[in-house]
């Protein structure tokens, strides 16, 4: 596990890949905040596998498995 305290007005997403860094999970559960490609690409290029629901303004929604984000 790695923990990073930010500012709250300062993007969660800013520190996901730093991190990534630090731990080497199998999958990384979070909202809908962290819906980005260069996130999402890493986490792929790493066999992580990304359990991040689309944002509703996706054009393409990947699926997740959902039984995993609801534990």
């Amino acid at each position: 596990m790695a923990l990073s305290l930010t500012p709250g007005q300062r993007a969660d997403i800013t520190e996901a890949k730093p991190l990534l860094d630090e731990v080497d999970p199998e999958a990384l559960i979070t909202d809908k905040a962290y819906d980005a490609d260069p996130l999402i690409e890493k986490l792929e290029a790493r066999g992580i596998t990304p359990v991040i629901p689309s944002r509703k303004n996706r054009r393409n929604p990947r699926k997740i498995l959902f039984s995993l984000y609801k534990k």
